[in-house]
């Protein structure tokens, strides 16, 4: 007899029953304007509250008129009640519970999006991520905040949502208060911890008399601040306990703030990580407990949840990826989920360019309602060349329309680069990227043929009716004297394993490619986890050698870039934890440094008219992307209808070319 899946048992919150254990948090999607609700954002929760999240939040909303931008849900105002109206009846609609995250940024507002007033905190201590210093909130200004967080709530009631959360944690104000780093205040508010606590347990005491007793409060936290100086878990877990007798009905434990040096949501952080601190603060109060962070698959949630972890599972970023996830895991086709890859190109970096928030796994997130893959009246035949990311995406879309599609892949997988992206260490979820796209492929009834190249005598043959080329892109090889030598290669080469390095390399570019490839390289000759694990628990090694054994490896690796920055193409979330990790693994990084030639055993470089030169056994090349031969000319020849996605187009991101090859398959009639 099969056992009930404990990733769909029901649990109840406060008064509140829950049908399953998925719990979608907020994230800030960037799809208001003025604090209104759009339909847009609407149309992006319904769906996922159509793929079986159990319960879903949305936010955060503001509590007042400096506590966020006018891109995040206004609740300080009843003007705002018919949009979260709408959003809740469109989550219930959806067959999920819903709740409204309720958070005021603090020191990490803005002036640009205050008129030019200063935003507050509990003392005037400078943002390391604004550069500006906040105003010090006066004790008649934090008795208004509580009360504002109390009269947003109220209006979360109000709009049929089934509970209200509040968010204490990630270096907005809350926390802020909370944490020494940011509190220097010597009244009531500031000081030893109980006091600290103060504004928190104060707001939850507001918001419980306002919206009463059977009306669920949960509370975000952070399990640990990963901040220098800061709050770690054992003061942490004193709040969480203060929260839970103060009549809070669930706790959501998060990691970080912002400023913190710690990645958190990027794909280096493995799989279910923090959960450990969901489990100690479970261990230490009677209410649910949600885990969070870096929880993208069935078997991680299903493990969280049996081993005690937690009683609910934060899934965020990973419904953007396939909002179908949870029923998918219900129905027995878990098979078919499209992993979230935290890259944090769409749901992160859009958001510093002030974008709504999109996604590179899944083209229609943030466009629902505006790209209905309709079924066509008349199907055509459809050839795709190039099983890449933007081959498959095209492929998919076109096959969702209804067309006959057949999809023509010259390597004996599919994937193409996907697989050199996954490569460094801490991407792999690249390579899982292409597995889920390759099974999505098949799902869809594409028919795939491998290991051929397509030209016009084979297009000529084949007449289909529209050519999808996306067939990519080649590695640019720079006219250099001594380019040509046994000693140099190219770094997809070394990505895919095709060619071995000796034991100093110089790696001639600074991009993305050129980056991870040198923290490829790095990392050979360092002991792996189970080593670690192993030499840590048996004594056998001091810990500031396992650091040294972690970081350092056999190569000497050498980094040269032209231009005066590294990583330039990198999304800003993932940027600043690639040139941090280049730091710690001891890769040499020479940025304003032009290669002039490549001897034997030595690059000859030019920095700011002084020459110099690097020992190299091996030299790698990772100086960009140029396009493939198009098909476009034989296409035209033939009187074929030619498309165009991905790097055939013009080099591109991974995220430019799923969203590419979904266009233009979705635009076929």
């Amino acid at each position: 007899m099969t056992s009930p899946d404990i990733l769909f048992a029901p649990i109840a919150i406060g008064s509140v029953i829950v049908k399953n254990r998925i719990f979608m948090p907020a994230m800030h999607l960037n799809m208001c304007r003025n604090h209104q609700i759009s339909e847009r954002l609407i149309e992006f929760y319904r769906e996922r509250a159509l793929g079986g999240a159990g319960l879903i939040s949305v936010g955060y909303a503001t509590v007042d008129e400096v506590s966020g931008t006018p891109a995040n849900i206004g609740a300080h105002g009843d003007e705002f009640l018919p949009g979260l109206t709408s959003l809740a009846r469109a989550i219930h609609e959806g067959g999920a519970r819903a709740t409204v995250q309720l958070n005021h940024a603090g020191r990490y507002n803005s002036s640009m999006f205050l008129g030019g007033r200063k935003p507050v905190a509990p003392s005037a201590v400078p943002s390391r991520l604004t550069r500006e210093t906040p105003e010090e909130l006066s004790i008649a200004g934090i008795e208004a905040t509580v009360s504002r967080f109390a009269e947003a709530a109220g209006r979360v009631r109000q709009a049929g949502f089934d509970m209200v959360e509040i968010l204490a944690g990630t270096g907005y104000l809350i926390s802020e208060f909370l944490s020494p780093l940011t509190n220097r205040r010597s009244d009531e508010y500031g000081g030893d911890l109980a006091n600290r606590m103060r504004f928190g347990l104060e707001v939850i005491d507001a918001v419980r008399r306002e919206v009463g007793a059977d009306f669920p409060i949960m509370v975000r936290l952070n399990g640990n601040d990963f901040m220098s100086g800061g709050i770690g878990p054992d003061e942490q877990l004193a709040f969480a306990e203060k929260l839970a007798a103060a009549g809070v009905d669930a706790l959501c434990v998060n990691v970080g703030w912002h400023e913190a040096q710690v990645p958190q949501i990027v794909t280096q952080v493995p799989r279910g990580v923090f959960a450990y601190l969901a489990r100690d603060i479970r261990r230490r109060v009677e209410v649910p407990v949600i885990a969070s962070h870096r929880i993208n698959d069935p078997k991680v949630a299903r493990l969280l949840l049996e081993e005690g972890f937690c009683d609910m599972v934060a899934i965020g970023r990973a419904l953007i990826a396939d909002p179908y996830f949870p029923e998918k895991a219900r129905s027995g086709r878990e098979q078919e989920i499209v992993h979230c890859v935290a890259c944090g190109q769409g749901c992160f970096d859009h958001l510093f360019k002030m974008k709504a928030v999109e996604c590179l796994c899944n083209p229609r997130a943030g466009h629902e309602s505006e790209q209905q893959l309709d079924k066509v009246a008349t199907p055509k035949k459809v050839m795709v060349v190039g099983g890449g990311a933007a081959g498959m995406a095209a492929a998919i879309a076109a096959a969702e329309r209804g067309h006959q599609v057949t999809l023509y892949e010259r390597d004996l997988r599919l994937g193409g680069q996907l697989h050199l992206a996954g490569a460094p260490p801490g991407r792999g979820e690249f390579r899982l990227l292409a597995d889920d796209l390759a099974r999505r492929v098949a799902a869809c009834g594409v028919r795939v043929v491998l290991a051929t190249a397509v030209d016009g005598e084979l297009l000529a043959a084949e007449r289909p009716e529209v050519l999808i080329d996306a067939c990519g892109g080649v590695p640019v090889t720079p006219p250099l004297p001594g380019v040509d030598g046994p000693q140099v290669v190219q770094a997809w080469d070394v990505l895919a394993g095709r060619a071995g390095v000796g034991r100093r390399v110089t790696v001639i570019g600074g991009n993305a490619v050129g980056v991870e490839t040198a923290l490829l390289l790095a990392e050979i000759g360092t002991l792996s986890g189970e080593e670690l694990k192993f030499l840590l628990v048996n004594n056998a090694v001091a810990p500031e050698k396992l650091y040294q054994l972690a970081t350092s490896g056999s190569k000497e690796v050498t980094l040269v870039e032209m231009a005066d920055n590294l990583g330039a193409n990198f999304g800003k979330s993932t940027r600043w934890g690639m040139l941090q990790d280049l730091d710690r693994c001891g890769v040499r990084a020479l940025s304003g440094a032009k290669v002039v030639e490549i001897g034997a055993a030595a690059v000859v470089l030019d920095r700011q008219g002084e020459r110099c030169e690097i020992e190299a056994d091996t030299v790698v090349l990772a100086v960009g992307t140029r396009s493939a031969p198009s098909l476009r000319q034989a296409a035209e020849e033939l009187g074929i209808r030619y498309e165009a996605a991905g790097d055939v187009l013009q080099p591109a991101t991974v995220f430019e070319a799923t969203h590419q090859g979904h266009k233009v398959g979705r635009a076929i009639a």
